[in-house]
Formats: structure tokens, C-alpha cells, sequence
């Protein structure tokens, strides 16, 4: 098998060892959930970021999350979530707080002008989304959310395949798969099966991710209609632990994705073309932090006796300096940065994107309550 190795490197991280000269950003944190863990590291470890309050219903919690995950000792300790949206000197929140709780505190934060690195799913339908983006709009703060596999640089180099004529052709089907084995403890107690909590179940924990992944594909053109797929397991407090979905387009064109937490873990991707196909094993969490693969094949055939393939798929590596929350949150902190210093405008990319994955995984869970009929998406 051929091995091809793309290395990218960042014009913003020329030291992992210390923070960039210029003025850093000033990140504080919104509550003490366990992926908040994840992104301090991601924030510490941004050269052009910095976290500078931590806040939760209480101050020791707040104070002990602090000092387990390697705060600066210069960062504010707050034991209610509007004192750090009070704080001038807080640029951007970064907010893990449950689903049912964004609309109250990134609209919050949006009107005490702090920009808004929100967790996905951002809501719990697409009409909370609009006033929280609305809310975002408004008071000119970047949005984005916390989907953080597209930043690495090996998604870029996959919508380039994708995107390639010669070597893919023209996009025909994409499946998309992301399950895990969650235990009884999990099952019973997370947040994510609490219907007022994370109400989406696992098709907003796992589900939201094949949804983006296969608007990639598509290059964010929605589908036309939605359709869930039968017999999705459901709890007794009506939350989604397993289900999956087809998506088409008008074209012909067409998409499925399956979502669960009772399975074992998978996050793959196979999109196939007119003239290529591709397939990546790991696209949410790479297998290796700093370095990600993916399989391309083009015009695949097998030999003369068809007993093996006369061409095999080729695995392309793409390397990175830093892992890829740390490049979200680079990205994000350059955004808030050409606001603050340059007195640029918010990009809109990412609220574009954002409410797209949102229409689909209403459609899906409006298909789901209406008997499993096809659901058109409206935008």
C-alpha cells in the first residue's frame, strides 16, 4: 500500500512553549462539565489564548476544577455563572453547559458582549438556535461551536479530495457512523439521557457529528428530505439512545448516518463518488493526536480473474503541531482577535453551518415523532 505524508504547519504556532508576544485573548469558562476538561488543556496549549476565569454554581467546585486542570493562578474563580459574564476583562466564553441550558446563558453572554465558543448540540431546536444566534448578531460577538474534528487539518485535505473531479468525480453517497458502548452508569445518570437535561439523546451527542460530517460531503447543501430510520431505541424517559437516518436530495443523491451509545465505538466515514471513494476510520477522535489518516481509491478495479484488487486504496497522513481542539480554539481566538484589534466583522461561517446541522437533526428527530415519515427541511 502506498503512503503519501502531508505535514501542515500554522504561521500561529511557532512555539508550543510559551504564549504568543501580542495581547492573548481572554477565555473564561462556563461551567465545570467533564469535555471542559479537554478544552482548558486546548485553551492552554493555543498560542494566542488564554483562560482567565473559571465560573460554577459553586466556588469550590470551580476553584478545585481550576487547580486539577492547570489554570493560570492569575484566573478569576466565580461561584455563579453571571458573575464572569460581568467581568470586563472576559473576551470569550467557552460554555459546556447542558443543551437545555443555551439558549438562557449564550444569549447572556452574547448581550454582555462576551464572543461564544458554545458546546454542540447548541440547542434544543432550530428556533432557540436563531435567538441565540440572533442574540450573537446583534451585539457583534463571534459564534462558534464546539465541533472541533472539522478544524484538523485532515478534514481539509479530505473535502479536497472530495472536491477533486479527476480523482473523486461527482459525490453519489455518504455514510456516516459514530457509536459507543456507554456503560449502566452513563446509561442512567449522564446528563445526555436526561430529557431535561440533553433532551437529543445520543442523536445530539454522536448523531450531530455524521450530520456535519456528511454536510462536508455535500458541501453544505441540505438535503431535500429526511427520513429516520425504524425501530430507534428509545428510553423510558423518551431520550435516543440509538437511531439513524437517510437523507436525499433531489438529485438522487443520498446520505445515512447511525447514532448510538449502545454499540461499540465507531466513527467512520464512506463517501463515494462517480470516480473515487473515501474512507476514514477515526474522523471525530484521530487515533493518533497529532497526526490523521484517510483511505482515497480512484477508478478502484479488481485484477483480470477477479480474485483481488488491481488497485488498492492509497492512506493519506496528514500531521499537525497541535491536536485539534487546540486549532478550534486558535481559530477562535483569531476571529475574536481581528474583532477586537482590527475592528472586523463577526465571520458568519460558523452560525451557517451550525444551523444547518441543526435543521437536520430536528428533521431526524421530527421524523421519529411523526411515525417515520419523510420530513422536509425548510430552511
Amino acid at each position: 500500500m502506498v503512503i503519501f505524508y502531508i505535514i501542515l504547519y500554522s504561521s500561529l504556532t511557532l512555539s508550543l512553549t510559551h504564549k504568543m508576544s501580542e495581547a492573548l485573548i481572554q477565555i473564561g469558562v462556563v461551567g465545570c462539565a467533564d469535555i471542559a476538561r479537554k478544552v482548558s488543556r486546548a485553551i492552554n496549549l493555543a498560542p494566542n489564548a488564554t483562560i482567565c476565569a473559571i465560573a460554577s454554581r459553586s466556588h469550590d467546585k470551580a476553584s478545585a476544577f481550576a487547580a486539577a486542570n492547570g489554570y493560570p493562578l492569575t484566573a478569576k474563580i466565580y461561584g455563579n455563572y453571571e458573575a464572569l459574564l460581568e467581568d470586563p476583562d472576559v473576551d470569550a466564553v467557552y460554555m459546556p453547559l447542558p443543551t437545555s441550558l443555551h439558549l438562557r446563558w449564550a444569549v447572556l453572554a452574547a448581550q454582555s458582549k462576551k464572543h461564544l465558543l458554545l458546546e454542540k448540540p447548541v440547542a434544543l431546536n432550530v428556533a432557540e438556535f436563531d435567538q441565540i444566534s440572533q442574540a450573537c448578531d446583534s451585539n457583534g460577538v463571534q459564534f462558534m461551536d464546539n465541533t472541533m474534528w472539522v478544524h484538523n487539518p485532515r478534514t481539509a485535505s479530505m473535502a479536497n479530495f472530495l472536491n477533486d473531479p479527476n480523482r473523486f468525480g461527482n459525490l453519489k453517497s455518504v455514510r456516516a457512523c459514530f457509536t459507543f458502548a456507554a456503560d449502566s452508569e452513563y446509561l442512567n445518570k449522564n446528563i445526555r439521557v436526561k430529557p431535561d437535561l440533553d433532551a437529543h439523546g445520543s442523536l445530539g451527542d454522536a448523531g450531530w457529528y455524521c450530520i456535519r460530517a456528511i454536510l462536508i460531503a455535500f458541501n453544505y447543501e441540505l438535503p431535500k428530505t429526511v427520513i429516520a430510520s425504524h425501530k430507534p431505541v428509545i428510553n423510558k424517559d423518551g431520550v435516543i439512545l440509538d437511531c439513524g437516518a437517510s437523507l436525499y436530495w433531489e438529485d438522487g443523491r443520498v446520505a445515512t448516518f447511525h447514532c448510538s451509545f449502545l454499540a461499540n465505538l465507531t466513527m467512520d466515514i464512506t463517501a463515494i463518488g462517480t470516480k473515487g471513494t473515501l474512507h476514514v476510520h477515526d474522523f471525530i477522535i484521530p487515533y493518533e493526536e497529532k497526526e490523521a489518516s484517510f483511505y482515497v481509491g480512484t477508478e478502484s478495479s479488481f485484477d483480470d480473474l477477479v480474485t483481488c484488487w488491481a488497485k488498492e486504496p492509497s492512506k493519506l497522513t496528514v500531521k499537525t503541531d497541535l491536536p485539534q481542539e487546540a486549532l478550534l480554539v486558535m481559530e477562535f481566538a483569531r476571529l475574536v482577535g481581528e474583532i477586537k484589534y482590527r475592528n472586523s466583522k463577526p465571520e458568519k461561517k460558523w452560525v451557517v453551518v451550525s444551523r444547518k446541522t441543526q435543521l437536520v437533526l430536528d428533521a431526524v428527530k421530527a421524523s421519529i415523532q411523526r411515525g417515520f415519515e419523510a420530513v422536509e427541511i425548510q430552511e
